[in-house]
Formats: C-alpha cells, structure tokens, sequence
C-alpha cells in the first residue's frame, strides 16, 4: 500500500445519466492538494457548495448513498468512492452538474478507467492510515447482518450474500489486498431483483436505468405479457431470462458477480469513514444502510483514539514548544484575553496547546455563582489562539498579524469544563492555508474527555509594518 499521499496528474470528464433522474450527468474528477480527501462540488448550484465525503455527512441509504452539506446533495457516491480507494488515491475534487453521479454501466469501471487516463500524482505527505486495533463488531439480529473489522497490516474485504433465493443463493467474494480491487471487484455491476425492479418502475424512481448496468434477478414465474412490458419500460425490443435467472440473457462477468458488487459497495461506503484503512474486513448480507453505521462506528473510534493522543503529548516535565512568554511574542492577546498557557506540539499541518483552568479567572465569579464553569464561547476563544499559532507559524514576522474569526461550524459542548481542568487543545488543517485563511477542525479534551470541538475558519491580516 502507498506509503505517500496522491492525487491525479490532471483533471478528467467522464459523463453519463443519473439513475435516478434519467438527467445527464458530467463529473468532472480534479487534482487536489494534499491532506484535501475527497470532496464533490455542485457546479450547477449558485455558490458551487461543497459537499465532503465524510460519513456524517449521510443523509439517505435506501437506494444507494447520498450526501449532504452545505444546502447540497450528492447521491449514488459509493461507485465512485470505491475506485478512488481502489486505486489508493487520497485528493480528488469532484465537480458534478447534477444530483447524482452518472450511473454508467453500474460498476466502478469507467471511474477507474477515466483516472487511469488522467494518471497519478505522488505528493510530499504521508499516507495516515488507520489501523484497525482490535476486532470492531456491528450486527443488526434482524436482518441477520454481520460485520467485524479485524487488525491486519493491508486492507483486505470478505463477503457474503445470502437472500434466501433459489436463483441467486449464497455467495461469497474476497479480495487479499485493496491492489486487487480493479482486476477482481471494478467491473461488476450492480444488482437488483425483479420484484424491487417492478416496484422502483411503478414509483418512478428508476429514469435513467438499462438493462445494461444493472443485473435483474428474476425470482418469481414471469410471462411473455410481463417479459413485453418490461421491454417497452426499457425502451427495447425484446427481454428475456437467461436460464441462470437472470433477465435479458446479460452475461455475467463473475459468477459471483452480486456478491462482488456488493463488495464494491462496502468499500465504497468505507471511504466515508475519511481516512485509508488497515485491517480486514469481513461482512454478511451487507448493505448500503449497514455499512454506513460501521463507518461512523470506526470514524467513532478513530476519534476517541486521535483525542487520546493529547494524553501522549502532555508531559509536565517535557520543555514546551512555547511558554507563555513566547506566545506573547506571536499572540496580540494579553491577559486576561490570554487563554493559552504553552504550546505543545507544532508542525505544519497541526498544533497541540494546552489551557491550565484555575479559580482565578477573572469569568468564573459572575459564571456562576458558587457554581463556576468555563463558558463555552472562552473554550472556542482558547481553541481558535491556539489554531491562531499554527497559523501565524507560517509568516516570517507573527507579531505584525491578527487572527480574525470567519465562521465557527459544528461547535459541540460535551461536558463541563470547571476550576483546576487542565484543557488540552488539537487544530488540524483540513485544508491548506490559501490568501491568509486558514480551516482547521478542533477539539478540546480534559483527561480522556472530549469536552469541546468545532470547526473554525480564521484569516490573518497584518495590521503593522515591521
């Protein structure tokens, strides 16, 4: 697995009809820079929101897997996701002119073939993977859905599907390591049986599907009459069964090709959890809804374990980074304004500071009275000076700068911060710093609590020569 974060050498067009909306679709796949991930653009709407690849960001999983931020959706992402991880690419910018991507031919193929075209780009930045710890489980009894995330050094998928149908019975696909995904897993389409067919017909909510990407599992008698109905739906000639069950006599790719594709899917739906994965993944009758919950199960876990870090980091004995006075030589504020105390850690993409709570804060005798707390905007404050030093790290000269606030998004309070805490704060960049601003994503921990996080987008301005 790449050891070096990539993207794609140069931006390529691949168009084709939503299957939802039977409407046009370009996507256009853009180099992005490094630490960028996967983000997909609305060019069609006013303001091009983007809308970020993250499991959070899930909105709907009934037939197949939306997104939504900013007042914008994407949806059907899994096709496409899976061919980015597929071929261990990490920063793509996606520019879409519709709702949904093209459907294709209902495989991951044709994205996979478009970046092969465009080519790859290695970058100066690490990969972080994550690695599976220990064996992570997610069931659903009902559905009889099974899924575990096992540790191993690669990142290996195992499937099973199971409907209880005599056509297309139990089957099982596997891939030992994710270099396998475009040879074994990127061709096969997706798959639906002919009963849900009918039902998404009579509903209107297949536009743009073909009999060409998509399999239809015939699992029920179906007479010349329907066969003809079927045909005219699909605006074609004739449709027939194949005697493996399958409609229109379509040649599979694989046998196995269902249970392929809905490893596809998983991987697909695995890229939300927004970093590359090491471990194994072994998954019974998955689905798009089932796979979603894992991810946010282990991007749960992920953050627990990256807010833990701060532990790590914290040495009373160790020099700091900064004290106190040498962030006044880079911070305006001053006491009692001042409310980061030494810095811990500091490098180009991220910075560890910490904030010592004691009862004599000048806040805590009028918040509240016999019952202090630190306010919530004060940890935002400390949070953003702390953001600010990784910031103003990046001029020659930080003593001629401000720091000023744009926009503070998803802030989160979770638990009371009170006399003699000792608040430990985390900034990341989520993107590079561009014209002075900068978006970092924040978190702030008391022991092994999280107790506030928030995503901040800051701007330093000089407002002195030197």
């Amino acid at each position: 697995m790449n050891v070096k974060q990539r993207t794609i050498k140069a931006p390529v067009v691949i168009s084709g009809t939503g299957l939802h909306t039977g409407e046009s679709v370009t996507m256009t796949f853009n180099p992005a820079p490094e630490n960028h991930g996967f983000k997909f653009r609305r060019i069609d709407l006013e303001g091009h929101p983007i809308i970020d690849a993250d499991v959070d960001n899930v909105t709907d999983t009934s037939r197949g897997t939306t997104i939504t931020q900013n007042g914008a959706s994407v949806s059907t992402v899994e096709h496409v996701l899976a061919a980015l991880v597929g071929l261990e690419i990490d920063n793509v910018l996606i520019d879409v002119d519709g709702p949904e991507t093209p459907i294709m031919d209902g495989s991951s193929m044709p994205f996979v073939d478009a970046m092969l075209t465009a080519g790859f780009e290695e970058q100066d930045a690490d990969r972080e993977y994550y690695h599976i710890p220990y064996n992570i489980h997610y069931s659903e009894p009902d559905r009889k859905v099974e899924m575990v995330a096992m540790p191993l050094d690669d990142y290996r998928f195992t499937c099973m599907v199971d409907y209880n149908s005599p056509v297309l019975g139990s089957q099982h696909a596997s891939i030992s390591t994710i270099s396998e995904f475009k040879k074994e897993i990127a061709s096969c389409r997706t798959f639906c049986f002919l009963h849900e067919l009918e039902m998404l017909l009579q509903h209107d909510l297949i536009k743009g599907g073909d009999i060409n990407n998509a399999i239809v599992v015939v699992d029920k008698t179906i007479d010349k009459e329907e066969l003809a109905h079927l045909a005219k739906l699909f605006n074609r000639e004739d449709i027939d069964v194949a005697p493996q069950g399958i409609l229109n006599n379509i040649e599979l790719r694989h046998q196995n090709e269902p249970a392929r594709h809905k490893l596809l899917d998983m991987i697909g739906d695995l890229a939300l959890v927004g970093v590359p994965l090491k471990g194994h993944i072994m998954a019974a009758r998955p689905g798009h809804a089932a796979n979603v919950a894992f991810a946010k199960k282990i991007k749960a876990l992920i953050k627990k374990e990256r807010g833990r870090k701060h532990l790590k980091v914290y040495n009373p004995n160790a020099k700091p980074v900064y004290d106190v006075e040498q962030i006044m030589q880079i911070l305006p504020h001053r006491p009692p304004m001042l409310l980061v105390d030494k810095i811990l850690e500091l490098t180009k993409t991220h910075v560890v500071g910490l904030k010592a709570v004691t009862m004599n804060e000048p806040f805590f005798p009028g918040h509240f009275p016999g019952a202090p707390v630190m306010p919530g905007v004060l940890q935002i404050e400390a949070m953003a000076q702390t953001g600010g030093i990784l910031v103003l790290n990046t001029v020659p000269d930080p003593e001629n700068y401000l720091t000023l606030f744009l926009k503070i998004e998803n802030a989160r309070f979770k638990d009371k911060v009170l006399p003699g805490d000792t608040l430990i704060f985390r900034c990341d960049l989520v993107a590079p710093i561009r014209r002075g601003i900068a978006q970092m994503k924040g978190i702030g921990m008391v022991g092994e609590k999280v107790v506030v996080e928030a995503e901040l987008m800051a701007q330093i301005v000089k407002y002195k020569e030197a």
